[in-house]
């Protein structure tokens, strides 16, 4: 009976993992059927949302399989977050990889047994299970990066994550086996009981070299140096993809671990978060300065907003928390929006364009791109009056609250750092003489996701506000 109880709280993975299977089966029987796997593979995530909508309304909370996994709103949230971007991701794809000539059935396939990964990372309440969750998500990303054989980049872009990626695994393996050699137990709520007595240096250094693992899968600093050379290489949906889904999941997966095992010796893990965030944002938006491709640009402006996410996490108040997930939101809608805009950038050959010097006088020639763009990127800048200022306002705004005015200080100064390149992608649109070398758009998929994600940052998006608030304040108060 409790086994059956635990399974039906479980029940987004199942579908998914038997999705998984399913299509894998049917790809084996028909050629040339990645497109259709795709449509199949977002009819699953579909259905996982709809399910995970029903429990997150719900707003209960129960542990599952002797308490490996939790089915709490804050899980449910992140999960469909993470569904929305990985259904994003796969509707955008099927053009790009058909023109590179690999629109496999296994690239569905891979996505959707990476969202089984982060839907158990997100729900994990046990080292065992995040690691579980963890290497099913990561295994499947090593592939996807890889996923266009005939290009080099992204074969070497798939090595790098792989060898950087272990070697992060290795860290947050011996960080997990030095915090269960001290707390003795692989459970949050027992690790946070023993941390209530005298935190000794062994314990500290297990949070240390935890911290450090799952800051390499949120690519904060000085643990990113992966993400643009990665960003670069892999094929741009892939990017659009772990840009969104797998940066949700880590980040709530941080937000987890911090809070349910570590939350009771807040001095121990605070000073950490505090000093990754600001070197994100410092770097983040340093890095991006000089650089003359689009997507390593994306790459450094993610490096840069989990800075801003992080500052949310510091105050370790459920207002901060409330405030992360917001943002989070915001984040996924301005950087899909981003990299689809991106996948529009082809030449008259049908030739994808990615530098600064190809978008010269952009709106001049593709008007409605360039301006799509441009919300875009004043969004993630975080100018008023569109969407992605909120999304500041509400960390800062947390951050104040908790009596970190310095690091709000720090914060909002640095984020002027990081408007100039934004804005530099406007001027080049806006203000250079035209190359003339992006066509026009016959992919109507792209053109209308990336309409609705741009009337989505625009200031149409506050009016989301009050149903956002309510649901990301349940989330966070499950943390507490």
């Amino acid at each position: 009976m409790e086994l059956t109880a635990s399974l039906s709280l479980v029940r987004p993975e199942i579908i998914l993992s038997f999705s998984a299977l399913a299509l894998l089966l049917l790809a084996a029987w028909m050629d040339q059927a990645g497109r259709f796997i795709s449509i199949l593979a977002v009819v699953a995530l579909g259905a996982a949302a709809a399910l995970t909508v029903s429990s997150l309304g719900s707003g209960a909370s129960a542990s599952a399989f002797d308490g490996l996994m939790v089915n709490d709103a804050f899980g449910n949230f992140s999960k469909l977050l993470i569904y929305i971007a990985a259904a994003v991701s796969l509707t955008i794809a099927p053009r790009f990889l058909e023109k590179a000539g690999a629109m496999r059935a296994e690239y569905p396939v891979l996505i959707v047994l990476s969202c089984v990964g982060m839907g158990i990372m997100v729900s994990a309440t046990d080292l065992v299970s995040l690691y579980i969750g963890l290497e099913l998500q990561s295994l499947s990303a090593y592939v996807l990066a890889s996923f266009v054989r005939s290009d080099g980049r992204s074969a070497e872009a798939g090595l790098k994550y792989f060898v950087l990626g272990a070697l992060a695994s290795g860290m947050l393996l011996f960080g997990a086996s030095l915090v269960y050699g001290f707390a003795g137990s692989t459970n949050f709520a027992a690790i946070g009981l023993a941390m209530d007595k005298e935190v000794g240096l062994g314990l500290i250094f297990g949070i240390v070299f935890i911290l450090s693992g799952l800051a390499f899968k949120i690519s904060a600093a000085p643990f990113h140096m992966w993400t643009p050379d990665v960003y670069e290489g892999a094929p741009t949906p892939v990017t659009a993809f772990f840009a969104s889904a797998p940066k949700v999941a880590a980040i709530a997966l941080l937000m987890r671990v911090v809070l349910e095992a570590f939350g009771s010796q807040v001095l121990v893990w605070q000073q950490i978060i505090i000093a990754v965030a600001l070197m994100s944002i410092i770097i983040g938006a340093v890095g991006a300065i000089g650089q003359q491709n689009l997507k390593r640009l994306m790459a450094y402006s993610s490096i840069n907003n989990v800075g801003f996410i992080l500052i949310g996490l510091a105050t370790g108040t459920e207002q901060g928390i409330a405030a992360m997930l917001v943002y989070l939101t915001i984040y996924v809608a301005m950087t899909l929006g981003g990299f689809v805009c991106l996948m529009q950038l082809k030449d008259k050959d049908g030739n994808y364009r990615e530098e600064f010097a190809d978008i010269a006088g952009l709106s001049k020639t593709r008007p409605a791109l360039a301006a799509a763009f441009a919300i875009f990127m004043f969004s993630l800048a975080g100018i008023p009056p569109l969407f992605g200022f909120w999304g500041k306002l509400v960390v800062f705004n947390a951050a104040v609250a908790a009596g970190l005015l310095p690091l709000a200080v720090i914060g909002i100064s640095a984020s002027v750092i990081g408007a100039f390149y934004y804005l530099k992608v406007v001027k080049v649109m806006y203000f250079d003489d035209a190359a003339d070398v992006i066509a026009e758009s016959d992919d109507k998929v792209l053109v209308w996701t990336g309409g609705i994600l741009a009337a989505a940052n625009s200031p149409l998006g506050y009016f989301a506000i009050p149903a956002l608030g309510v649901w990301t304040a349940v989330a966070a108060k499950a943390l507490f």
